[in-house]
């Protein structure tokens, strides 16, 4: 059971990342505002004010860059983790198959 929640880690691990990215551009946003604020000029605030709306927008696209990965990830390995299952039984079936004809075989033998 532990290969099937991996992705549900690696999902929550991605939802973290993003919460924390977006977190921290929120914080500097409102440091740029904040220094808008208090800039003399007008173009100075004009400067602050879209230093801080493009690094929301960097940010923005960074934290759906980065959730997306996260998710791609996760369905990757529980893809990958089906596959595997599925092999393991196609190779159990295999194996008891060719036990049986073996079996078969070697009674075939003893009667004949």
């Amino acid at each position: 059971m532990a290969e099937t929640d991996l992705d549900g880690v690696i999902r929550s691990i991605g939802k973290t990342q993003h919460k924390a990215l977006m977190g921290e551009a929120r914080k500097r946003h409102a440091r740029l505002m904040g220094l808008a604020a208090k800039a003399k000029t007008r173009e100075g605030k004009a400067r602050f004010k879209q230093t801080a709306k493009d690094m929301m927008l960097l940010a923005n696209a960074a934290a759906r860059r980065l959730h997306l990965t996260a998710e791609n990830a996760a369905d990757s390995y529980a893809r990958a983790m089906k596959n595997a299952l599925e092999e393991i039984k196609v190779t159990e079936t295999r194996m008891l198959a060719a036990a049986r004809s073996k079996a078969e075989k070697k009674a075939a033998k003893k009667k004949a």
